[in-house]
C-alpha cells in the first residue's frame, strides 16, 4: 500500500505567505524577498510530509493565491483587458495578482476576475474567463520547476493540476452562443505539453484533480471525460495518472470514472463511505483505488477502527498492492499543526485530545497503513489504543451536552420560523415607520479595521488595556464612523464592528459548545485568513452579545442604525462542526441563539436588522437529489432566527459569490425584507435570477466589488444601478457595496463611498424625471 496527501496548506504556519503577499502588495518587499518566502514554505511542507513517512507527496498544491488562477497562468488563459500589462512588460508575478485583484495605477483600471466558492467549502477560487475561439498558450512551467525543486530535496514527489474538464466546467463563457466545453480540443495540447515536460523528469505519478465527477453531469460533459483522458493516455501511454475526486461520491458517475483509462482513481469516503462497496465490485483489474479515509475538511481526529474497516474490505478484494491510503482531500481546508495550540488554561485544552490538524492528519495516514498492513510493534499499537481511548471519552464527555438546548430544538413548531404578517403588509409598515427614499444606501456592516484597531484588541487581550480602556477606544472609533455615514449622507448607518475580530468568531466566543484557538489559520481567498471556530457541544446563548454597541451607536444619531448578526447557517458553514449529530440539528441550535440576540436588539430600539447569510449557497449539496433536504432545513434554520420580531421591524440578509438560479425559491422563501447579494464582479448578471422568478421583496445589488483595491467611479456604479433599474422596479432596491469593508483601507473606502452615494443620488434623479 501507497500513503499519498492531495494537498498541504500552504500559507504556513504562522501565516508567513499572506503576510508576505500583504507586504509585496504595499511595496514593503521586493518580488525577490516574496519569492524567497514561498520557496521557504514549499520546502517546509515538503520536509514535514517526507519526515511523516508518506510515500508520495504532492508539488504544485502551492499558490500564492489560488490554485485554479495558477492553472489559468500556466494554460494562457488571460483574459484580453490584460494584455496591455503584458506589453508594457509586467512581471508575470505583477499580472497575477492584477487578475487576481484588480490593477489601478499609471492611468490604467483593470477589474478583477470573478470569484466564487471552491464546491461547498469556504475557500474561494478566481473564474476562469472563457471566449469563443479562445485560444491557450503554455505561459508558465510553474508546475515543472516545482517539481524540479522537490527533486532535487529527495523529495518523492507527485505533481498535482486541475485536469482539463473541471477546469472548463470551473469558469465562465464570456461570450454568447457557445459552450465552453468546444474549448476541450485547442486546450488539451496544453496540457500535453506540461505533461510532457513532466514525463521527461522521469516523473512515476501526476494527480490529476477532477472533482466534476461527483457532480450531477450531463451527456456532453461525460464525452468530454472521455475524450479527454483518451487523448491523454494514448499520448502517455506509461504515465500513471492518479484521478482524484473529492467532497462527494462518485457511484452515480462509476460506469464514466472506471472506464477511464487512468491508473489509480481516489475517492472521498468521508464524504460517501458507502460507495466503496460498490466501486470496488466495478472497478476494473488495472485500475488501483486511493481511498481518502482522513478528513480532510474537519478537525475531527480519526477513528482508527471505523476507516479500517474500509481499508480491510478494499484489501480483501483488490490486494494491497492496488490500495492507496489518503486524506479525503486536500489538507488545504484545516489548520497546519495543532502543536502550535500551547495555552493550557483556554477551553481548547480539554477538546484537543479529540482533535487532529493538518500535521496530524498526516500521522493518521500514516499509522492506518501500518495498522492495516499488520504492524504489532508496540509503538502502533500504543496509538491504535490512544486513538480509540479519544474517541470514546469524546462520546461521553459532559462537556457537550445540555438539556435545555436539546428540549428547547425538540420543541420546535412551524410557528417559530413564521413572520406575523406576508412581506407585502410588512413592507406598507416598514415604509410608513422608517420613511427612506428611493435607492437607499448603506453598507455590509463592517468598516476598516486598522493596524491600530487591531492593536488594542489586541492590548485588551494581554491585560495592556483595561475594560474601560479599551471600550473608550471603541467608542471614539464608532462615533467617527457614524459622523462620518452621516456627513456623507448614508441613509442606514452602521456601526463598524470595531469590536469584532471575525463575523463567526466574534458571536462564537459568546456562545456555549464552541472553543477558539490561537493559530489554527486557513485560507478563505488570495492573503485572507480566518481562524473557524470549533462547534464541540450543544450550543446556546448565555447573554446579549451585540446590543451594547449596537444601541451605543443607534444613540449617536437620529439616522438607522442597522443592528449586525450573522446567521445561524454561515456559523454552522464558517465553523468545524462536530459531527455526531445531523448538522440540521445543530444549526436550528444555533437558530435559536441568534433569534434571542434579534429579539433583545428590538427591544433596544434597533429597527433594522441583518442577518448575514453568505454561506447558504455554500452550504448546497453537490447532488441535485440532496438540495431540497439541505435548503429545507437551512431555510428553517434562518426564518427562525428571524421570525420572533414585530412587522415594521425590518429583517435585512447578506449573500455574495453565489449563483442563485437554482436556488431562487428557496431564497424567497426565506422572507427577508430586504436581501444583498454580490453582483458587481458579475456586472449584475446575478440580478436575472431574481428578475425571472418575480422575486417581491427588496434587493440591495452590490456596485461595487470590496475584494478588489481599485476605486470604482461614480459612472460605472450608475451603469450598474441603470442595469439593476432595467431588470427590477426602483421601489425594490438599495445601494450597497458587494460585502464588508473590514479589510480595505479607509482611503480607498471613503472615496468609493462617497461616489456609492453619489451614484444612488443620481438615480433618484433619473426616476424622478417625467418621461418625454
Amino acid at each position: 500500500m501507497l500513503t499519498h496527501n492531495l494537498g498541504h496548506p500552504r500559507i504556513g504556519a504562522r501565516r508567513e505567505l499572506k503576510k508576505a503577499c500583504e507586504n509585496y502588495w504595499t511595496g514593503k518587499i521586493s518580488q525577490h524577498e516574496l519569492l524567497q518566502t514561498a520557496q521557504q514554505l514549499r520546502k517546509a511542507n515538503w520536509k514535514l510530509q517526507k519526515e511523516a513517512g508518506l510515500d508520495l507527496i504532492p508539488v504544485n498544491d502551492f499558490s500564492f493565491y489560488d490554485q485554479v488562477l495558477d492553472m489559468s497562468l500556466m494554460l494562457g488563459a488571460i483574459p484580453p483587458r490584460y494584455q496591455v500589462l503584458q506589453e508594457q512588460g509586467v512581471s508575470a508575478t505583477d499580472l497575477y495578482f492584477a487578475m487576481a485583484r484588480g490593477y489601478q495605477k499609471d492611468g490604467l483600471d483593470l477589474v478583477a476576475m470573478e470569484m466564487t466558492k471552491w464546491f461547498d467549502t469556504n475557500y474561494h477560487y478566481i473564474v476562469p474567463e472563457f471566449y469563443q475561439n479562445q485560444t491557450f498558450k503554455r505561459c508558465s512551467t510553474k508546475v515543472l520547476d516545482e517539481y524540479r525543486e522537490a527533486k532535487s530535496m529527495g523529495i518523492p514527489a507527485k505533481p498535482v493540476l486541475i485536469g482539463p474538464v473541471s477546469y472548463l466546467l470551473l469558469g465562465k463563457e464570456k461570450d454568447k452562443d457557445f459552450d465552453k466545453l468546444e474549448l476541450l480540443s485547442s486546450l488539451l495540447p496544453v496540457y500535453l505539453e506540461l505533461l510532457r515536460g513532466l514525463e521527461k523528469e522521469d516523473v512515476e505519478w501526476v494527480q490529476l484533480d477532477e472533482p466534476f465527477l461527483a457532480l450531477d453531469l450531463e451527456d456532453k460533459e461525460k464525452r468530454a471525460f472521455e475524450y479527454a483522458y483518451q487523448v491523454i493516455r494514448q499520448t502517455f501511454p506509461k504515465l500513471k495518472i492518479l484521478l482524484a475526486t473529492y467532497f462527494e461520491g462518485i457511484a452515480h458517475n462509476l460506469q464514466l470514472a472506471s472506464s477511464l483509462p487512468v491508473c489509480a482513481l481516489h475517492l472521498d469516503l468521508v464524504r460517501a463511505p458507502e460507495q466503496l462497496e460498490k466501486v470496488i465490485n466495478y472497478l476494473p483489474e488495472q485500475m488501483s483505488l486511493s481511498l481518502g479515509v482522513v478528513d480532510g475538511r474537519n478537525i475531527w481526529k480519526n477513528n482508527y477502527e471505523s476507516s479500517l474497516k474500509l481499508i480491510r474490505l478494499a484489501v480483501e478484494k483488490l490486494g494491497k498492492e492496488r490500495v492507496f491510503i489518503a486524506p479525503s482531500c486536500s489538507l488545504l481546508h484545516v489548520p497546519y499543526d495543532l502543536e502550535l495550540e500551547t495555552e493550557e488554561n483556554s477551553a481548547l485544552h480539554e477538546v484537543k485530545q479529540w482533535l487532529a490538524f493538518a500535521r496530524q492528519k498526516l500521522d493518521e495516514t500514516v499509522i492506518l497503513k501500518e495498522l492495516a498492513d499488520g504492524n504489532t510493534s508496540e509503538e502502533v499499537d500504543r496509538k491504535f489504543q490512544e486513538n480509540q481511548q479519544a474517541v470514546e471519552s469524546r462520546k461521553t464527555s459532559e462537556l457537550i451536552h445540555n438539556q435545555f438546548v436539546k428540549d428547547r430544538v425538540k420543541a420546535y413548531e412551524q410557528a417559530h420560523a413564521n413572520r406575523k404578517s406576508t412581506f407585502t403588509s410588512r413592507k406598507a409598515q416598514q415604509q410608513a415607520s422608517l420613511k427612506l427614499s428611493l435607492f437607499p444606501t448603506t453598507t455590509i456592516g463592517s468598516f476598516p479595521q486598522t493596524q491600530e484597531v487591531r492593536s488594542w484588541r489586541r492590548q485588551f487581550k494581554k491585560g495592556q488595556l483595561t475594560a474601560a480602556q479599551y471600550d473608550q477606544l471603541i467608542e471614539e472609533e464608532t462615533e467617527k464612523a457614524i459622523r462620518w455615514q452621516e456627513e456623507i449622507g448614508i441613509d442606514v448607518l452602521v456601526h463598524g464592528e470595531f469590536e469584532r475580530n471575525d463575523m463567526v468568531e466574534y458571536f462564537g466566543e459568546q456562545l456555549l459548545g464552541f472553543v477558539f484557538t490561537q493559530n489554527a489559520w486557513v485560507q478563505s481567498y488570495g492573503s485572507r485568513c480566518v481562524k473557524p471556530p470549533i462547534i464541540f457541544g450543544d450550543v446556546y446563548r448565555p447573554e446579549p452579545m451585540t446590543v451594547r454597541w449596537t444601541s451605543f451607536a443607534q444613540r449617536l444619531t437620529n439616522k438607522y442604525v442597522k443592528g449586525m448578526l450573522t446567521g445561524p447557517v454561515t456559523i454552522l458553514q464558517w465553523s468545524f462542526v462536530r459531527d455526531d449529530q445531523p448538522r440540521s440539528e445543530t444549526c436550528l441550535q444555533i437558530a435559536y441563539a441568534i433569534r434571542d440576540e434579534v429579539q433583545d436588539l428590538e427591544k433596544n430600539g434597533i429597527k433594522i436588522i441583518q442577518i448575514d447569510e453568505p454561506a447558504i449557497r455554500e452550504g448546497l449539496p453537490l447532488l441535485r437529489k440532496d438540495w431540497d433536504h439541505y435548503l429545507n432545513w437551512a431555510v428553517t434554520a434562518f426564518r427562525v432566527s428571524a421570525a420572533g420580531v414585530e412587522d415594521d421591524t425590518q429583517i435585512h440578509t447578506h449573500m455574495c459569490y453565489s449563483e442563485f438560479n437554482d436556488i431562487i425559491e428557496h431564497i424567497a422563501a426565506m422572507d427577508a425584507d430586504v436581501i444583498s447579494i454580490e453582483t458587481s464582479r458579475s456586472q449584475m448578471e446575478l440580478l436575472d435570477a431574481f428578475a425571472d422568478f418575480d422575486y417581491p421583496n427588496e434587493i440591495g445589488p452590490g456596485v461595487y466589488d470590496i475584494h478588489s483595491p481599485r476605486v470604482p467611479t461614480t459612472e460605472e456604479m450608475t451603469a450598474l444601478l441603470k442595469k439593476a433599474a432595467d431588470v427590477l422596479p426602483a421601489s425594490q432596491l438599495w445601494v450597497n457595496p458587494d460585502c464588508g469593508l473590514k479589510t480595505r483601507a479607509w482611503e480607498e473606502t471613503k472615496q468609493a463611498l462617497i461616489k456609492m452615494v453619489e451614484a444612488a443620488g443620481r438615480m433618484r434623479e433619473l426616476v424622478s424625471k417625467p418621461a418625454v
